[in-house]
């Protein structure tokens, strides 16, 4: 039976002189230096040409038949937060890793926070850790047609790499009598967004889609049926979120204490297609514990929620079941993140290559700070790709190239990942303490993030020391 192998491209290139489009999608990629790091895991420069110029970059390849090597995702403690790639690293014991999901960096909702939660769907070492937030609510930069927030790349238990994706799959579950439909909270109009504000980082890598928020219509949210009794009496409510910093119109989602100790209330702001509408006044809150309701509440909060605990958010028509809700109800919770495959660990993106083409619609012309991943087409290799911009070692790369290069690496499906200064690369060699940055972040240092994708090597020598999150 043959051995199954995995390799990763950490890569950081540099953009200069253009070049033709058609000839550098067909030029291999040409290694310059090869360093064997650790067992299984060689490390190589290259050099290549793309579009708008010769790139140049580093290449990770880790050997999965080696028994040690594993990949994972780097996070913070609770989901809610951000934490540098080389923290995440060093605190994880990775002996590298690449920053991963794009994440809610900004608000310009009045008085809400933002979380620093990941748009898409997390999963680490087989758990659920969130599910994806509706299409209209994402970040980045502007998506090829069909792409969704629900695609992942990951590794599975059979160590084989895969870009798919995973759908929450999650039921409420209340036994027993329910109180009468209660009436929704009386409020004043709702509070708009801000005004629009400079962004953070004109890199085109987080804030990019507010021309696709503009073009979409606003909705008046529909009051949907969000439970429905089943025949032995109890009421199944099913779940539209997990621990996620946008629900769904009209939905009710689940928060663990995964999520953390920020504010639930971005959860409830912006409809499923303009990420910038104002926030519901149309909420409700319940705390479980252990099976029994402890708490209600009209407003959605914020704060530490303690294991054993959980807590349901709902909007307009999950709000109306939510409030029917009363301490003392049992309710039970089922949940989970499912779709084609089974995965170990599972990051967030978009796809920018499918089946060995480009997608249609790639951006051929903004150069930015970008990161990305793929995998070939037997799952043996997976290849992580981060390209440096607004530095001395390059002006970036745009969508179409970053796809081209990655096919000419070997992959046959690849997605683009958080880029500007975000684009983070770390490593450490055996003897070093901890890892370190390697490639040229936009802003000239690394960024706090929600997630990366690490690489483990186990019983290494010279390992890092424990660094807390």
């Amino acid at each position: 039976m043959p051995r199954r192998t995995l390799s990763l491209l950490l890569v950081t290139v540099a953009a200069g002189a253009a070049s033709p489009a058609a000839s550098a999608a067909t030029r291999p990629l040409h290694f310059t230096a090869t360093s064997r790091v650790w067992p299984g895991v060689v490390f190589r420069a290259f050099t290549a040409a793309g579009a708008k110029g010769p790139i140049r970059g580093h290449l990770l390849d880790v050997d999965l038949r080696e028994p040690r090597v594993t990949v994972g995702l780097l996070h913070p403690p609770v989901v809610a937060a951000r934490r540098p790639v080389s923290r995440m690293a060093d605190a994880q014991h990775a002996v590298a890793g690449v920053n991963g999901d794009f994440f809610n960096i900004r608000e310009r909702h009045r008085g809400v926070p933002a979380t620093g939660a990941a748009v898409g769907p997390e999963m680490a070492d087989g758990r659920a850790l969130k599910a994806a937030v509706p299409e209209g609510q994402r970040f980045g930069p502007r998506r090829p047609f069909g792409a969704t927030t629900e695609e992942v790349i990951g590794v599975g238990a059979d160590r084989v790499g895969r870009m798919t994706t995973l759908r929450l799959d999650g039921t409420v579950t209340v036994r027993g009598p329910l109180a009468p439909p209660a009436a929704p909270p009386v409020a004043g109009p709702p509070k708009g967004p801000e005004p629009p504000e400079d962004d953070l980082d004109d890199d085109l890598d987080d804030d990019a889609d507010e021309a696709d928020d503009s073009a979409l219509r606003a909705r008046r949210p529909r009051r949907r049926h969000a439970a429905r009794r089943a025949r032995d009496g109890r009421l199944s409510i099913p779940l539209r979120g997990l621990n996620q910093y946008a629900l769904p119109v009209g939905g009710v989602g689940l928060f663990t204490s995964h999520w953390g100790s920020a504010s639930r209330r971005r959860a409830v702001c912006g409809t499923d297609t303009v990420r910038r509408a104002a926030c519901s006044t149309d909420t409700a809150e319940v705390t479980v514990r252990r099976g029994v309701v402890t708490r209600t509440a009209t407003a959605v909060g914020g704060g530490t929620i303690p294991p054993g605990t959980t807590v349901l958010a709902g909007r307009e028509a999950g709000a109306d079941v939510l409030r029917r809700l009363r301490p003392g109800d049992h309710v039970s919770v089922a949940y989970g993140l499912t779709g084609p495959a089974r995965l170990r660990f599972a990051v967030g993106g978009f796809a920018i290559l499918r089946g060995g083409a480009p997608l249609p619609g790639l951006d051929a012309v903004t150069r930015a700070a970008r990161t990305a991943a793929g995998v070939s087409a037997n799952g043996r290799h997976l290849y992580l790709v981060v390209v440096d911009g607004r530095s001395p070692a390059g002006r970036g790369a745009t969508l179409a190239d970053l796809a081209r290069l990655l096919r000419r690496a070997g992959a046959q499906d690849a997605m683009d990942l958080d880029g500007g200064g975000s684009s983070t690369l770390v490593l450490r060699t055996p003897g070093e303490p901890a890892v370190s940055v390697r490639n040229s972040p936009s802003a000239g240092a690394e960024r706090a993030v929600a997630n990366g994708v690490g690489v483990f090597v186990r019983g290494e020598p010279g390992r890092a020391r424990r660094v807390r999150h």
